[in-house]
């Protein structure tokens, strides 16, 4: 099989935004949580209602750790509506700045 040559063409089909480059990891995450906030704060919501759930657990607490694991299926859909919320409003602000 012949390699795949690098042309002008293919390097214009791959779009990679300026503000991305030479981007450290905590740079582009700072970037990310500034972009949509929602998204790191039901992460921590989804593991806090998971660890107090099975803590309660451990202690025999029934009542509560049912409590916590319906919270915690709460934070995961609102994390998971962040998430596409997030990327729904990406794909519009881009689709706006193209035109």
């Amino acid at each position: 099989m012949a390699p795949i040559e690098s042309t002008e063409e293919s390097r214009k089909a791959v779009y990679i935004p300026d503000n991305t480059r030479d981007e450290t990891t905590k740079e582009k995450f700072a970037r990310k949580v500034k972009e949509n906030p929602f998204v790191p704060i039901g992460c921590f919501a989804t593991a806090g209602a998971l660890v107090y759930g099975l803590l309660s657990f451990k202690r025999g607490n029934q009542k509560v750790q049912q409590q916590m694991m319906r919270a915690r299926v709460l934070a995961q859909g609102s994390t998971l509506i962040a998430v596409i919320g997030g990327l729904g409003y990406t794909m519009l602000k881009d689709h706006a700045n193209k035109k």
